[in-house]
């Protein structure tokens, strides 16, 4: 039986991708660097700024352009934002069958905060897991781990959505069942590839229902 649903939140609650990579475009541009799509999702996709900035910004204070760097990103969230679409019918489901809802996210506590509030889904959220407040970030499986002992509930109980292939290897690593999200232009094989056992659309893909169903 499904008894918890584990969601990370950029690209998979919130299609977060083009006001990430616009605001690490202008980073760019500001240092006479041109972003192109297929970098920013080589270089910069699912990674912890702090793993990747000292790779794409040599020489700078990565801690301080990080925080710069997400200010601008909040700043791009302040007239609101749409939720990924089917989404918020996918919680009321959740709701009305007694599962626990959590979001298992790498973004700063102030980045979640905020697009949890851009995309009206804050009070939705029961659990919110930061992964630099674990003891471990993604791609480890901890923060997931921490979500599950939270709900006290086994791996095997949750499903947990990912968009990202290191956050799906965490996904993976924890024993929940996993979802892959194509919000950001990866392939289903490059999810699969990460430990995805289920691709979908968006949460208004048929395949989502049908697996909500047999796992339940």
């Amino acid at each position: 039986m499904i008894k918890a649903l584990l969601f990370d939140l950029d690209g998979t609650l919130l299609h977060s991708d083009p006001l990430h990579f616009e605001v690490f475009a202008d980073l760019y541009a500001e240092r006479g660097r041109e972003l192109t799509e297929a970098g920013y999702l080589s270089d910069i996709h699912g990674r912890h700024n702090l793993e990747s900035f000292p790779e794409i910004f040599p020489g700078e204070d990565a801690q301080t352009l990080s925080d710069l760097k997400e200010a601008r990103f909040r700043d791009r969230l302040a007239t609101g934002h749409a939720p990924m679409p089917g989404a918020e019918a996918l919680l009321d489901h959740a709701q009305a069958r007694g599962w626990r809802i959590a979001v298992v996210t790498n973004a700063p506590r102030a980045n979640a905060e905020v697009m949890l509030g851009a995309i009206g889904l804050r009070d939705r959220i029961e659990l919110l897991v930061i992964g630099d407040e674990c003891i471990r970030a993604k791609p480890d499986p901890e923060p997931y781990l921490a979500a599950m002992r939270g709900f006290d509930v086994e791996p095997r109980a949750c499903i947990a959505f990912e968009d990202s292939p290191s956050g799906m290897r965490a996904a993976a690593a924890s024993g929940a069942h996993t979802v892959g999200i194509r919000s950001s232009g990866l392939s289903a094989r490059q999810l699969h590839d990460a430990g995805a056992q289920t691709v979908i659309t968006d949460y208004t893909d048929p395949a989502l229902a049908e697996l909500l169903t047999r796992l339940d």
